[in-house]
């Protein structure tokens, strides 16, 4: 059997072990302590943004963005439909209505025009949306953004998938009110797990460092007037993040190279994520589309049996049970791209022989 080929696996850069060590003989390996501050700092450096914070997962990011938002029970919260459900559960969190918008085929993200003719005919200003940067591939971010500040929504950018890329030059997660990135085992950088919260608005990020540290209160006890949570990140995975942002360019350039390895095998016979014009997307995951559905589950298999990972693209929030009474503005889009999409071994580690055993795979089926 060949080795296996996983969707992306982690890719250490060779100084997190250093880190690690350092973190152990410091003994600070709890929440809080000098690499959180550092790769709060890093991230501040990388994106421009000014304001940062590490917490324990990007779902805990969304949440505690809806929170400092004001976002609460009976509220609409707009997001994508195509996504991940660790998106959009923060607003099921604050007792709020999730209404999902779905995607265009330029982007394969949150379709501006959907969005705006719902903002133009609803009777009730939903609260705040939250957009997802799919699969390192950025929306159209600067219209949504534009869209969301004309109805005055905040905007909350799902950079989960998407550290590394950008639109016009300005990284994604700077464009809203809050960016939100995530470092799970398979994404583009890793810390195992975690999470980075940022925004330009001091205040907000104070106000979240609150929440994510139980609220306590400024007094030398205890001291409690609302509920927080315990979301910060520990020292030790944060020394991690730092490594891993050392390297994070050289991981978007092979994420990118991996996409033309496939581009060049497979061009001929599937459709490829698309790249919204002035964006630079980091490719976390190279995704294809098959021209005819029947084959999705032939080809899944197929990969399997030879070792290779692979998976359907996400399950549209509005065809999932748990939102079956949410409201929905669909065009049939994010259905299609669920139906015929693929994802595909996308590991730092890949080589060209690699990408072509897995796209021999494909071509056969």
């Amino acid at each position: 059997m060949s080795r296996k080929l996983f969707l992306s696996p982690p890719h250490m850069s060779g100084n997190e072990q250093k880190y690690i060590n350092e973190v152990f003989k410091s003994n600070y390996i709890a929440p809080l302590g000098e690499y959180v501050n550092r790769f709060e700092e890093s991230i501040c450096n990388y994106t421009n943004s000014p304001y940062a914070l590490a917490v324990t997962s990007g779902t805990a990011a969304i949440h505690l963005a809806l929170r400092v938002l004001g976002v609460k029970s009976g509220d609409d919260v707009l997001a994508s439909s195509f996504t991940f459900v660790g998106s959009v559960s923060p607003i099921l969190y604050q007792g709020a209505n999730p209404i999902f918008i779905d995607s265009d085929y330029d982007s394969w993200n949150l379709d501006p025009k959907l969005l705006n003719n719902y903002l133009l005919e609803s009777t009730k200003k939903p609260k705040a949306l939250i957009v997802t940067h799919l699969y390192g591939q950025v929306a159209n971010i600067e219209k949504i953004a534009d869209i969301c500040r004309i109805h005055g929504v905040y905007l909350i950018e799902d950079a989960a998938e998407s550290l590394g890329a950008s639109y016009k030059n300005k990284e994604s997660g700077t464009y809203g009110d809050f960016g939100v990135y995530s470092f799970n085992g398979n994404k583009i950088l890793t810390t195992s797990g975690g999470g980075m919260l940022v925004s330009s608005n001091k205040e907000w990020i104070e106000r979240a460092k609150f929440y994510s540290t139980q609220a306590k209160e400024n007094f030398l006890h205890y001291e409690h007037i609302e509920y927080g949570y315990n979301y910060r990140m520990s020292n030790i995975l944060a020394s991690i993040g730092v490594a891993q942002m050392e390297v994070l360019q050289k991981r978007v350039e092979k994420k990118r190279e991996l996409f033309e390895w496939y581009k060049e095998e497979l061009s001929d016979f599937v459709e490829l994520m698309p790249e919204l014009k002035g964006s630079r997307g980091n490719r976390w995951l190279t995704t294809i589309l098959l021209k005819d559905n029947s084959k999705l589950e032939k080809t899944i298999e197929a990969l399997e049996k030879e070792n290779c990972e692979s998976r359907p693209l996400w399950k549209p929030m509005h065809q999932q049970p748990l939102f079956k009474n949410a409201i929905s503005i669909t065009n049939g889009v994010s259905e299609d791209l669920y139906n015929r999409g693929l994802c595909l071994p996308s590991g730092t580690l890949m080589t060209r022989d690699d990408v072509k055993r897995v796209s021999e795979i494909i071509k056969s089926v």
